[in-house]
């Protein structure tokens, strides 16, 4: 984790879930990420399919030189990638997986930005509701940013954060459940080198 928005936020969000799996949303208190709210986000998709901004930060919705609550999520990445961070989505709901991703955002001018991505799993209740908790921050912002709008992203590195349980290695363990507890910790995963052994294919 890059940016000091994304730690704090990670920090934040370990702390509100305690001895469970993740936080639920009612465990999120604004006031308690004030420095970062600017670079904050939250996804939903409430009894639908398509997952879209619930809240974006200031910062974040500077990127993109407009309010970009209720765009669809998918909406800005390119046509490419679209399907890979769907299932990276899925994975953060269903998996109980976080991710941090570095990213690359370009304009219409083909200018890039650099940037980071944080999404972690709150917890919710029913099979119907999904909600994400992130950061979206640039790596370090270009003097351009605000005035070039970013129209596309696109996924360049990722690597999942996921929560240290007895069947970690159980890659169906389903949704995170409000009242879930389990031990602290997580394990950070940078792709198949990095696994334990006892994790690598063959």
């Amino acid at each position: 984790m890059k940016h000091p928005s994304t730690r704090a936020l990670f920090d934040y969000w370990n702390k509100r879930r305690g001895l469970r799996l993740a936080p639920a949303r009612s465990d999120i208190d604004p006031a308690g990420i004030r420095h970062v709210l600017g670079d904050t986000l939250m996804l939903a998709a409430d009894f639908i399919d398509v997952v879209r901004f619930r809240l974006a930060g200031t910062r974040v919705c500077a990127l993109f030189a407009r309010e970009i609550k209720g765009e669809a999520f998918n909406s800005l990445w390119t046509e490419g990638g679209r399907t890979q961070i769907e299932k990276l989505l899925d994975s953060v709901v269903n998996e109980n997986a976080g991710i941090v991703a570095g990213l690359v955002g370009r304009t219409e001018d083909s200018d890039e930005a650099k940037l980071e991505l944080l999404l972690l799993p709150l917890a919710h209740a029913g099979e119907g509701r999904i909600r994400v908790l992130g950061v979206l921050a640039p790596l370090p912002p270009p003097y351009w940013l605000g005035e070039r709008p970013l129209i596309e992203l696109e996924l360049c590195t990722l690597r999942h954060i996921e929560t240290d349980r007895a069947d970690a290695g159980d890659p169906g363990f389903g949704r995170v459940q409000e009242g879930q507890r389990k031990r602290h910790g997580l394990l950070v995963y940078s792709g198949g080198r990095d696994l334990p052994p006892d994790k690598r294919a063959g």
